[in-house]
Parts: C-alpha cells; structure tokens; sequence
C-alpha cells in the first residue's frame, strides 16, 4: 500500500532566521534531525555524548569562524570591508548561532568535569537526558 505511512507526520512553520537556529544546534548536537526534533519535543532538552566525528565537524566550524572573523578584522584595520550591512548581519547571526549551540550542548555535559553532586542534580543516566 503506497502512500501509507505507518506513523504520522508532524510539521511545523519557522522563520528563516528560526531556521538558521535550529540547524546550528542540530549540527552542534551531532544527531540526525530526526532525533534532534524527537528529543527536544518529549525531553525539553537534548544531552549530547561527543563522538569524534561530531568534535571534528565543530572544530571545522570554529576554524571557519576564525577564518572569516580574521579577514574582517584585517578589512577594518585597512578600512576597506567589502562586507555590506546584511553580510555582516548574516556572519554575525552565524557565528552567534553556531556559538549558542556550543554553548548549549557544553552545559549539557558539564557534569562531566564539575564532579558528582549528591540529590542536587539527576547523573546524565538517569532519565535526565
């Protein structure tokens, strides 16, 4: 039977800056979309266990960060930046999404170099994540 889908679709509108949001945490988390939408809806919140790929992949953005921010800085300092306002915005929604994502995902696993803390926080195990 084509056509006919075991379980339903559930979708929703976003903005494009939404958007831009969204994937940066998804690519931050490392997990497909998919399971990024599934575990964010039913958890409120998504813990994330690196895998090397993942490390690879956000070392790989931070390096274009730098990349792009040297050249703007090298720009400035010779007062000729070809950038026009909306490019500037669009780098600058960028980076903070990229580092918001970051940002997220390490307070997720902080509990990995804060040490254990005893009935104030559930370990990452328990149901947590």
């Amino acid at each position: 039977m084509s056509g006919i889908h075991k379980h339903p679709t559930i979708s929703f509108r976003v903005s494009d800056r939404e958007r831009e949001m969204i994937e940066a945490k998804i690519l931050a988390s490392g997990m497909q979309k998919k399971d990024y939408f599934v575990h964010s809806c039913i958890y409120n919140r998504t813990c994330v266990v690196g895998k090397k790929a993942v490390i690879y992949q956000l070392v790989e953005e931070l390096q274009n960060m730098k990349t792009n921010l040297s050249e703007l800085v090298k720009q400035l300092e010779q007062q000729e930046v070809t950038l026009t306002a909306d490019g500037l915005e669009g780098m600058r929604n960028d980076c903070m999404d990229m580092l918001q994502a970051i940002i997220a995902m390490l307070d997720g696993a902080k509990y990995l170099w804060q040490g254990v803390q005893i009935d104030k926080e559930k370990s990452p195990d328990s149901g947590n994540c």
